[in-house]
């Protein structure tokens, strides 16, 4: 059993943009709230994973709303470097941490294809959308600081000067779903966020952060959940809405449409599904996979329920797990 300190550990309720309108997901952080939960994040794409049944809000307009319809703190995953210029994303985050004071991070990520490739431009390999990464994240940090910032490189800024800035420097935390990308993330980013459901491969990720030089930083794990009434009806909740996570980092970067994932998921059986989700109808094991998040030292814990029963998730959570829980880093 983990020994587990007194700093408390925010458990969070994710907001995917790819799955429900805003206006739904503005409900939902609002039961997640009087449910319980902590804190909140959001997505932020452009075209959903599927053209089942996928929604397409603007992450940054409902960011502001969510924040002031909540107490919540409040995240986002973005990808700064070609669907947004970095100033622009610098000068969003800036503007809600002057509204909403300490209540808002950043996370930062390659992308994938499917949202970025809207603007025309050549989908880079991997190297050189981290190279465009690293730019971005020194562009938007010398902006914070109130840098007059010129830049040629994989990005261009001319003259760029933020008037409104944060109070303090915001931390900028790294999307990282593999060993390779965490372990250069730990030498510039303030944090990690990653995602999974198998302890063993969230170990590695987190051993390969820290040995990049990332000891010490912020951890926060995405954890894509399925609660349903009973187990098949769980795995077919999941399976209906989030088949396509049973493809590979490389395959979720680099399709073009949401028509492609389709497409790319049609051999994928619900079974393929069990070790790239947590679905269950127990809430006590959705609890024991929470403690073992804890225990592997994340400093905050987002859930994504990844089925179209969202309500239900909400209010056994708040329920029956968020209250049992120990809600303590391990130490």
């Amino acid at each position: 059993m983990a020994a587990f300190s007194h700093r408390a550990v925010p458990i969070g309720f994710h907001a995917s943009h790819e799955q429900w309108p805003p206006s739904a997901l503005l409900r939902f952080v609002r039961q997640a709230e009087a449910a319980g939960f902590t804190a909140a994040m959001s997505s932020d794409h452009f075209h959903p994973w599927t053209e089942r049944d996928g929604a397409s809000g603007f992450a940054w307009t409902w960011l502001g709303a969510a924040l002031q319809a909540t107490r919540l703190p409040f995240g986002v995953v973005s990808a700064p470097g070609q669907r947004y210029h970095p100033a622009i994303i610098a000068q969003a985050a800036a503007t809600l941490d002057d509204m909403f004071p300490g209540r808002f991070w950043l996370a930062v990520g390659s992308g994938e294809f499917v949202n970025e490739h809207i603007t025309g431009d050549p989908w880079p390999r991997k190297d050189a959308r981290n190279a465009r990464l690293r730019e971005a994240v020194d562009v938007m940090r010398a902006l914070w600081r109130g840098d007059t910032v010129d830049h040629d490189g994989h990005v261009r800024v001319r003259a760029a000067r933020l008037h409104t800035r944060p109070r303090q420097p915001l931390p900028i935390l790294g999307a990282a779903l593999t060993e390779p990308t965490a372990e250069w993330m730990g030498s510039w980013a303030d944090g990690l966020i990653t995602a999974g459901a198998r302890h063993d491969a969230l170990r590695r990720i987190v051993e390969a952060f820290r040995r990049g030089g990332g000891r010490g930083k912020r951890l926060v794990l995405q954890a894509a959940v399925c609660y349903g009434p009973d187990e098949d009806a769980a795995l077919h909740d999941a399976f209906t809405s989030w088949r396509h996570a049973a493809l590979g980092p490389t395959l979720l970067a680099d399709l073009e449409t949401p028509a492609h994932f389709d497409e790319a998921t049609q051999a994928v059986t619900p079974d393929a599904l069990r070790d790239k989700l947590r679905i269950s109808s127990d809430l006590a094991r959705h609890r024991g996979w929470i403690e073992e998040d804890l225990a592997l030292g994340f400093d905050e814990i987002q859930l994504s329920h990844v089925g179209r029963g969202v309500e239900r998730f909400i209010a056994a959570f708040g329920d029956t797990v968020l209250p049992r829980l120990p809600l303590a880093r391990a130490g």
